[in-house]
């Protein structure tokens, strides 16, 4: 995944500085409100927006004292190979610090910083000081294969052992005829150890193609055969190619995933480009998919013209497989990874009510696609990405557009309120999935993008948590919108919470044209409930002019709602009590029998 990097300015003194790293490196600069002149991005509270960037997955350069950055991530850490890199540089660009991330990038950002800047990259970790690279980083192209052995491997280095090198010298140092430590690169499935680290080229792609439904395990057992008998190691593979078709092919996919491999896709027209270089050419698969051949197919258009093929087709009763070979490490590979589409519940609007898993997803998007609202919540993480405004009521044009995208190959994030999967947009895009082309549903290609939903705090949770405990018992959830819904459906399953002495979170209560549902549902419940049934008004949850009203059943009033707000139900148990900073509401779930057992 490529490196997400933002550069942040706190003081008119380091702007100069930071502009300069930013121009250098093309990545955006940030800038605090009123103190920096010229920025891309604006911020007002610096640990806010720190923490927001680190948590979505964007590697920081913070022009800036270091404990700033210390204070907003520390409490985010979570592992040195899953936290993105942070360097602070000085305001005068006369110091560069990694932070954090130092084998991960972090290191080689902050010496190409110094070099911008004419400043000191202070790099603290022990092979660079002592060899000048990182050997747990290894270039661009290459992989390690017993990364975990590269700190004891460091360590004797440190101590005065000796190294040899056998292959590729990869990172340009000295090698002794004999050696206490190796260093290999090598093409086959070697074990390392703590005096021996193993690094492969990823110059080899996998082209596979298969019957829809195949058993991954027969797919996977067909790869595994054919790397040994190659005698060739999985670090070698750079990529898993097929047709554009098999892009939601679960194998296919599968074997990508155990690989640690992209899956990249080409059309049938770009296969048959490749059909002067098949040694098994294919007319039955021609005339079902319009190539003369898949495996071999991309496996050769993935590794360009100075590749070859290493391994002809060869087949199981389902799948196929080819692999082909370059001389020289791929790094810019040609075709598209598949699809996806994140549908993002950002929770009411409260940053830090947003999942970690959120941000991520939309930090990993290229095109952001919502109501311009819920688009101007996301924030920074936002920046440089396309982003795509849908009106209310555009529902349904909103899901079928991100669909499109997606199919176009886009990683495509859907940003909904609260969660996605109650009363957003989640179940949408399902169904129209779920639909054939002809009956009003997306196009073949749409329908095999990647979709993966993510929680969101959703209104109710936020209302509840805001207010104490309402939701403490049994509880359910009614929308009083009969846009989509018959009115005859809501009051009946308004009866049914009521008869079942549910408490009640009525979203949607009321719009501009639609008043007289929540005077109903009133009148309902008043029927099986007191009238000092205890009730929540809960407005703006999280956002600016947020507002909680307590009321009684029988005080409720349609002129104090709207579509923002979330109204809760008490149940005939609910409760609500004064403290010395105002009042709570809860619902026991009969701990109270218990408690009072214990007076006895």
């Amino acid at each position: 995944m490529v490196m997400k990097v933002v550069i942040l300015a706190l003081s008119e003194s380091g702007e100069e500085v930071a502009r300069t790293i930013a121009s250098n490196l093309n990545v955006p600069l940030h800038g605090r409100i009123d103190r920096v002149r010229h920025a891309d991005v604006y911020f007002n509270n610096a640990l806010e927006h720190i923490r927001d960037l680190f948590v979505s997955g964007h590697s920081i350069v913070g022009v800036c004292a270091s404990g700033v950055l210390v204070r907003a991530i520390a409490p985010f850490l979570r592992d040195k190979t899953l936290d993105p890199p942070v360097i602070s540089v000085a305001e005068d660009g006369s110091v560069v610090i990694p932070l954090i991330g130092g084998h991960y990038g972090a290191n080689r950002m902050a010496k190409e910083i110094s070099q911008v800047v004419n400043g000191f990259a202070a790099v603290t970790t022990a092979g660079d000081i002592a060899l000048g690279v990182a050997l747990d980083e290894p270039p661009i192209g290459y992989s390690l294969s017993n990364r975990s052995d590269a700190k004891a491997v460091m360590m004797k280095l440190l101590s005065g052992a000796k190294r040899k090198i056998i292959g590729e010298n990869i990172f340009s140092l000295e090698s002794h005829l004999e050696g206490e430590v190796l260093l290999e690169v090598t093409m086959k499935p070697k074990l390392g150890s703590s005096s021996h680290l193993i690094y492969h080229p990823k110059n080899t792609v996998i082209g596979l193609g298969c019957a829809r439904n195949t058993d991954p395990e027969e797919l996977w057992n067909l790869v595994e055969c054919a790397l040994e008998e190659q005698e060739l190691s999985k670090g070698c593979v750079a990529a898993v190619s097929s047709i554009d078709l098999k892009a939601d092919e679960k194998a296919i996919n599968e074997v990508a995933k155990r690989l640690d491999a992209p899956l990249l896709l080409f059309t049938a027209d770009e296969l048959e480009n490749e059909f002067d270089r098949l040694e098994n050419p294919s007319k039955l698969v021609f005339e079902e998919v319009g190539c003369h051949g898949v495996s071999e197919g991309s496996a050769l258009a993935c590794v360009g013209s100075e590749g070859r093929l290493l391994v002809p087709k060869t087949k199981t009763k389902n799948a196929t497989l080819a692999i082909s070979i370059s001389n020289e490490p791929l790094i810019d590979l040609p075709g598209r990874r598949r699809g996806s589409l994140a549908i993002v519940g950002i929770g009411p609007g409260q940053s830090s009510w947003r999942t970690p898993e959120a941000s991520s997803m939309i930090a990993n998007s290229e095109e952001l696609i919502g109501y311009g609202l819920y688009l101007d919540l996301v924030g920074p993480i936002g920046y440089g990405k396309t982003q795509t405004d849908f009106p209310l009521g555009g529902e349904e044009e909103r899901c079928r557009y991100a669909l499109e995208q997606a199919g176009k190959g886009k990683r495509v994030a859907l940003i909904c309120s609260g969660d996605a999967g109650i009363y957003a947009m989640a179940s949408l895009v399902f169904e129209l999935m779920h639909r054939s082309v002809e009956n009003l549903g997306v196009s073949d290609a749409a329908r095999r993008v990647d979709v993966v939903c993510t929680p969101g705090v959703s209104a109710l949770q936020a209302a509840a948590a805001k207010a104490g405990a309402p939701l403490g018992h049994d509880f359910c959830t009614i929308s009083l919108s009969d846009l989509l819904t018959p009115r005859e459906d809501i009051l009946r399953r308004v009866e049914a919470a009521a008869d079942g002495d549910f408490v009640i979170a009525f979203y949607n209560p009321v719009s501009v044209n639609r008043k007289t549902l929540l005077k109903t549902a009133r009148e309902i419940l008043l029927k099986n409930r007191s009238s000092d049934t205890p009730v929540l008004l809960a407005r703006n949850l999280g956002r600016n002019g947020e507002k909680l009203l307590y009321r009684t059943l029988e005080n409720l009033t349609v002129d104090e709602v709207d579509m923002l707000t979330v109204v809760i139900i008490g149940s005939s148990n609910s409760k609500v009590f004064r403290l010395g900073d105002g009042l709570r509401i809860y619902t026991p779930r009969g701990y109270s029998k218990k408690l009072d057992r214990d007076l006895v």
